[in-house]
């Protein structure tokens, strides 16, 4: 890889990075955008591999949101429960 090509991925990836934590999200998805487009030119047949697997991808991280939202569901009931278990008993006294 060229020297310019590694600046230029490490300069957006920089670049966005420091958006991110100023938040101005949109301009950080520009500038990332930029690193992954010099960074894809560079190797195509690894990006074209990726984007074939992306809908598997997404499947996997909707099955650990939904994992994760019913854990929190879960966690919450638990919670709500003892806390109503907890007045109970206050008002017994």
């Amino acid at each position: 890889m060229e020297n310019w090509k590694r600046a230029a991925i490490a300069g957006s990836a920089a670049a966005a990075i420091l958006l991110l934590m100023k938040g101005r999200r949109p301009a950080a998805v520009l500038v990332g955008s930029v690193g992954l487009a010099v960074l894809a030119s560079e190797y195509p047949d690894k990006f074209e591999k990726i984007r074939e697997e992306l809908p598997s991808y997404v499947r996997q991280g909707t099955r650990f949101l939904d994992v994760a939202m019913k854990i929190g569901n879960k966690i919450g009931e638990f919670t709500e429960r003892r806390a109503l278990e907890a007045f109970e008993e206050l008002g017994e006294y």
